[in-house]
């Protein structure tokens, strides 16, 4: 069975790519290598997966604190005639940001690989004016 944070072969062989040349004489010294960065990326898709729930626990909560803000408005508040009732209102001022658009999170993802001098300058301008160009939808 392989475990969720198992990096796919094509990244492990990457790594082995990437690996010093002379460090596969020393089968120890490859294999801390790899190791190193196997270790690395779990972290980060852990991390990644960490954050995610986070913010749907606190979005969740967000949200409940909302209703039970706009249940009170409505209860204590009287009806304004023509006017948008109380909660409405009270949704309309605390509306919260959509989720991140695929253009978003990609951007924000190939600014971390770029942070991680895993791709240089001249790929990392072309890709990200590529996204740029795209919709934000």
């Amino acid at each position: 069975m392989t475990h969720p944070i198992t990096p796919p072969p094509e990244l492990v062989q990457q790594w082995a790519n990437a690996s010093p040349v002379g460090i596969m004489d020393e089968s120890w010294a490859y294999e801390m290598f790899i190791a190193h960065h196997a270790a690395q990326w779990g972290a980060d898709q852990q991390l990644k997966l960490d954050a995610e729930q986070i913010e749907k626990a606190y979005q969740a909560g967000a949200d409940q604190e909302l209703e039970a803000c706009c249940a009170w408005v409505s209860k204590y508040l009287p009806y304004l005639g023509d006017f948008p009732m109380p909660e409405d209102k009270l949704r309309a001022a605390r509306r919260r940001p959509g989720p991140s658009s695929l253009k978003e999170r990609a951007l924000h993802e190939l600014a971390d690989v770029y942070n991680r001098d895993e791709i240089d300058d001249s790929a990392y301008d072309a890709i990200r004016l590529a996204l740029e160009a795209l919709p934000d939808d």
